[in-house]
């Protein structure tokens, strides 16, 4: 028997001995329960990692004016916890706990539906005469404000449920014959929105384009710039992901509400080049991770990718309120 064979065999005769302690079974059993709790934690982190199809609006000039916005309001909301996994954004336990691209994505998602139901409350569905709001507007729009990461009470996807089934109130009351919900159709309304939303979306490319050391001028001298930090360029990334994710449906019946007002004011070409573009934001990442890549070396940079189709987008959106302007 050669010195490798009689090595080979005492390492069998001292793990079987081993085996065959109580404690050292134990300590098998827990080791192998642990490795594969940890396996089936990261298969179903992988699966509620997937963000959501984005959602298409059909033109439908059939229905009462501001029920496609209801309901396509009401359609994002209800993807926060309707998704694969839940809402995940104020998870305590495996795996959602030790996600962060997902939250960040729903919280770029809450933060558009905030200013939409907020924008309906306040300009399309108020009578500014009469100052009358519309309870399931109001209603809507406070549950929506609730602490998004809170895990006790309340909790968020209670309250979020609650907002939906108040922007579904809101659209069925339009939709009756007489109607019993006000929406103000006004080109102000419209104009104010987009410009809020135009905003969000410069300061998102600011963010974005912060993943990489800039330089700058102060009076005589060039600084350099503040920088996003390697360790939130991810956070960043899907946060601003979820953001595009959330206004293309709501742009596209915004577009079918205005259509228009769009054609008449000729907005109509860069609204939809708008749509284009955070439709674009969409694209797989088929790396496992956001990269940083700088100039022209071997790896991308995620960021500016994403900041080059939000700068289109601003300066599309940007046209379209110049347009809307009295």
């Amino acid at each position: 028997m050669s010195d490798g064979d009689v090595g080979l065999y005492g390492w069998q005769l001292r793990w079987a001995r081993w085996r065959e302690q109580p404690r050292a079974r134990v300590a098998l059993l827990v080791a192998a329960g642990l490795g594969l709790m940890l396996l089936l934690a990261l298969v179903v982190g992988v699966y509620e990692s997937r963000a959501p199809a984005l959602i298409q609006v059909e033109p439908a000039p059939t229905l009462a004016p501001g029920v496609l916005l209801a309901q396509t309001t009401a359609r994002v909301a209800q993807a926060l916890y309707d998704k694969p996994g839940g809402y995940l954004a104020n998870d305590l336990t495996p795996p959602g706990v030790w996600l962060d691209d997902m939250p960040h994505w729903e919280l770029g998602v809450l933060a558009e539906v905030r200013t939409m139901v907020h924008a309906l409350h306040e300009q399309w569905g108020l009578s500014h005469a009469e100052y009358v709001e519309d309870d399931d507007l109001s209603r809507a729009d406070t549950d929506f404000a609730v602490d998004a990461q809170s895990w006790w009470f309340p909790r968020p996807e209670r309250e979020f449920e609650h907002g939906v089934v108040a922007l579904q109130g809101y659209a069925g009351r339009l939709a009756l014959r007489p109607q019993q919900a006000v929406f103000l159709a006004r080109d102000a309304a419209l104009r104010q929105y987009l410009a809020e939303v135009n905003d969000d979306l410069g300061r998102m490319s600011a963010h974005l384009n912060a993943a990489v050391p800039q330089v700058g001028a102060e009076g005589d001298r060039i600084v350099a710039q503040p920088t996003t930090s390697w360790w939130r360029i991810d956070d960043v990334f899907y946060e601003a992901r979820g953001r595009c994710w959330a206004l293309v449906p709501l742009l596209q019946a915004l577009n079918s509400e205005y259509a228009s007002t769009l054609q008449q004011r000729h907005a109509e070409l860069s609204m939809r080049a708008a749509i284009h573009e955070l439709e674009a934001t969409q694209q797989t990442l088929w790396s496992p991770m956001v990269l940083n890549g700088s100039g022209f070396g071997l790896f991308a940079n995620h960021s500016l990718t994403l900041a080059n189709y939000i700068d289109r987008a601003h300066l599309d959106l940007a046209d379209v309120v110049s347009q809307l302007n009295p």
